[in-house]
């Protein structure tokens, strides 16, 4: 744990570097209010969990350039666009995000809509300043922007929030559930991590084997909030709790119960792991984060 603990301070600290050094250069001539509100919402103390799978990944398939964690910026900003987004009053209207008030609340819900917009042109250029950085191919830049955008789109992370907003106050399937969730957190961890073995040049194969893990983990972690949702404290977790039962959301422990979605969490995190060693991945670190997916208390 101890060694996990470290790679997640590492990478912390590499993604912080990287945003800062991304939004100085992206918005320099943006008007002042804009960069503090996306400052704001960057910079805030969130976990880094997508970047550090994009580098772990980029780590276990050969990759040893320290320009990755501009690749990893460029995912954690189309990640805090989202919760922007997620927090409106429109939305799920929420006072508390990463331990403080939200970016709607410490600005204003005008100042907050075109932040959150604008942080996806600039979470373009963050991924073509990644890619430079690293002097990948054309080829491999144009898999890294169709990876982050179709994850980050109307087939997954939009596409997600839509079902997610119409499933309020109605009765769900598993699979209904499961679908809303692999879409709305799952497609942009799976992108984070197959992003990360594109940019080291991992085979076709692999990539293969880095999705279908992304993909597992991606749901197990969304299970594993949901939990903590239910269980945890807004101390705790840094964001409002009980917020999906409040508005009528579906989700695993509301199907399967606490326990029974702490176990289904457990079973994907392994299932992940063993995608992995399908395709010929041996990685310790990519197995550690995948179970402390499911063990985390924040």
């Amino acid at each position: 744990m101890r060694d996990l603990d470290a790679f997640l301070a590492r990478a912390r600290e590499a993604t912080d570097r990287a945003l800062g050094g991304a939004l100085d250069e992206i918005l320099a001539r943006a008007p002042v209010s804009l960069r503090e509100a996306v400052s704001y919402a960057v910079m805030g103390s969130g976990k880094r969990f997508r970047p550090a799978l994009l580098m772990a990944a980029y780590q276990t398939a050969g990759g040893k350039d320290p320009a990755i964690a501009d690749l990893a910026a460029a995912v954690e900003i189309v990640h805090a666009y989202s919760l922007v987004h997620d927090d409106l009053p429109c939305m799920d209207n929420d006072d508390l995000r990463r331990g403080q008030p939200t970016l709607h609340r410490a600005f204003d819900v005008q100042l907050a809509t075109v932040a959150g917009f604008a942080m996806v042109p600039v979470a373009a250029a963050s991924a073509v300043r990644g890619v430079r950085r690293l002097g990948l191919g054309p080829a491999q830049g144009r898999d890294i922007g169709l990876l982050l955008f179709r994850a980050a789109g109307a087939g997954g992370m939009i596409g997600g929030q839509v079902l997610d907003l119409l499933a309020g106050g109605q009765a769900a399937t598993r699979d209904e559930v499961a679908e809303i969730e692999a879409r709305k957190t799952g497609a942009l961890i799976a992108a984070s991590v197959e992003i990360g073995a594109v940019a080291a040049g991992a085979t076709t194969e692999q990539r293969g084997a880095y999705r279908a893990y992304g993909e597992d983990v991606g749901l197990a972690f969304q299970i594993a909030d949901d939990v903590l949702d239910m269980t945890a404290t807004s101390t705790q977790l840094g964001k409002t709790v009980g917020k999906d039962a409040k508005l009528g959301k579906p989700t695993f422990p509301m199907l399967l119960g606490v326990a029974g979605a702490q176990q289904e969490a457990e079973r994907l995190a392994e299932r992940a792991v063993a995608h992995l060693a399908a395709g010929g991945v041996s990685s310790p670190l990519l197995a550690a984060l995948a179970r402390f997916v499911v063990a985390r208390r924040s």
